[in-house]
């Protein structure tokens, strides 16, 4: 960023300085969980969920515009940010259970999930173990349906690059890989990220996330054809144009297979739409949430 001309810079305070929203941690489950939170304790509950090596701050452009109708959740996966990262391999089912454990302790009995990435892998699967506790679903730009050797080696590569070496260019060539356009990757986000991976222990925790792209594990923990058909909640599938996990003919075909199912394609956005561009997404995510 040129600091000779930045009135054009967008940070994550720009998303937030517009309205009321708090940071804190829960104890769900014994696993101290941090996260972010905007609206009303009366509104329906939204919990969103961030993908592979993540955290709730991938929301920041989404929160305020949600916690206008929903009691709204962004927070730290198992393992993520700051939450804790216990010393065992966090297969989906680890991060199903932890969200159990959320919902218990916040009271949510049938909230909404949204999950981007892993976050949508993580929701899809919540939904099939647990078909009573969700009212909607999104999945965006979701896992859990491909097998894809080089993906999972890029994955595996810019993650460990940038947490074995968390300076500027590391990290960001990691976010930067999400996008449509490099140059939504704006330097707080970098911060944001570069903080977490400094964290002690986090290097022996992405290890223990980057399970999920070994073949064999992966294999075991993604969803066939049947198990997509199983999901019995209204859904909304939003995939991209440029996103560099998968075509969106693997979104399409998930929205074919999910009974009650609803598919968004957003234009010139890569792995993360919700964040390049949030006025698209949470107009189409905002209607389905609230359609119900």
């Amino acid at each position: 960023m040129s600091t000779e001309d930045n009135t054009s810079y967008c940070s994550i305070w720009s998303d937030l300085r517009g309205g009321a929203f708090s940071q804190g941690y829960i104890d769900a489950g014994g696993i101290r969980t941090r996260y972010l939170k905007a609206g009303s304790d009366d509104a329906p509950p939204l919990v969103l969920l961030h993908g592979t090596g993540g955290h709730a701050e991938c929301y920041a452009r989404n929160l305020l515009a949600h916690g206008a109708h929903f009691n709204v959740y962004a927070i730290d996966m198992i393992g993520h940010g700051w939450t804790d990262k216990p010393a065992y391999d966090y297969e989906i089912d680890a991060y199903v259970e932890h969200l159990r454990a959320v919902l218990d302790c916040l009271g949510f009995e049938r909230p909404r999930l949204s999950g981007e990435s892993l976050g949508g892998w993580v929701g899809a699967r919540f939904a099939l173990k647990y078909p009573d506790r969700v009212g909607r679903l999104v999945l965006n730009t979701t896992g859990g349906a491909t097998m894809n050797p080089a993906v999972m080696e890029k994955i595996k590569a810019s993650t460990r690059a940038a947490v074995q070496n968390p300076v500027w260019d590391t990290i960001r060539a990691r976010l930067e890989w999400l996008m449509a356009d490099p140059a939504s990757v704006n330097d707080d986000l970098i911060a944001c990220r570069q903080a977490i991976y400094r964290q002690p222990g986090f290097p022996e925790a992405l290890e223990r996330i980057l399970v999920l792209q070994d073949p064999e594990i992966r294999a075991r923990n993604n969803l066939d054809d049947a198990e997509w058909a199983a999901i019995a909640c209204p859904t909304l599938v939003v995939w991209t144009t440029q996103d560099p996990t998968a075509d969106e003919t693997v979104g399409r075909r998930i929205a074919e297979l999910i009974p009650d199912a609803r598919y968004e394609l957003m234009r010139d956005c890569g792995h993360w739409p919700q964040w390049e561009d949030a006025a698209t997404f949470n107009r189409l995510h905002l209607g389905f949430l609230r359609d119900g």
